[in-house]
């Protein structure tokens, strides 16, 4: 069964038993996009969430066995939130897939993240395919409000990219 909703730009489907897939357009070339996803001073300025969240820590080693880790602080109320995972595929400018995991799980496990860019005329189409440890995590995940704040920051990453990264 697929299931699809639509939060601003951002399209999200559940399917299969284990897999939420969230496809997303961008007006910019697709090795911007990797660019912006892939070092760290970029994805400061776009991967924050929510308004009120920040991205404190961001790093990188984008290899196969590489890691990453970032954080996020919320400094109206203190909260943090973190999480990491480790590379196990990268194709310059088209393909990442790297596990995830967050220190305080909001859901049991991890997940597999394989992210996919393509292109046409300028355009370029963003589709992650999460594939959770359960079918109860995706489930968890599908419960949560986490499209909003996956659209919050693509809409931060359309007009990081829009300025050429100024």
């Amino acid at each position: 069964m697929t299931t699809t909703r639509e939060t601003g730009k951002l399209k999200i489907s559940a399917e299969g038993d284990r897999e939420i897939v969230m496809t997303r357009e961008f007006k910019a070339p697709r090795r911007m996009i990797f660019e912006a996803w892939t070092k760290p001073e970029l994805l400061k300025r776009w991967l924050a969430g929510p308004e009120g969240w920040e991205m404190t820590v961001c790093t990188i080693d984008l290899k196969v066995g590489g890691s990453y880790r970032y954080e996020w602080h919320k400094a109206k109320t203190g909260e943090t939130m973190g999480m990491g995972g480790e590379y196990r595929e990268i194709v310059q400018d088209e393909k990442i897939v790297a596990t995830e995991k967050f220190d305080m799980s909001w859901y049991p496990g991890g997940a597999i993240v394989t992210s996919v860019l393509a292109e046409k005329d300028g355009i370029t189409t963003l589709t992650s395919t999460v594939t959770y440890d359960t079918r109860e995590a995706r489930e968890m995940v599908l419960r949560s409000p986490m499209e909003t704040g996956v659209e919050a920051s693509y809409a931060r990453l359309d007009k990081l990219v829009e300025t050429n990264f100024a």
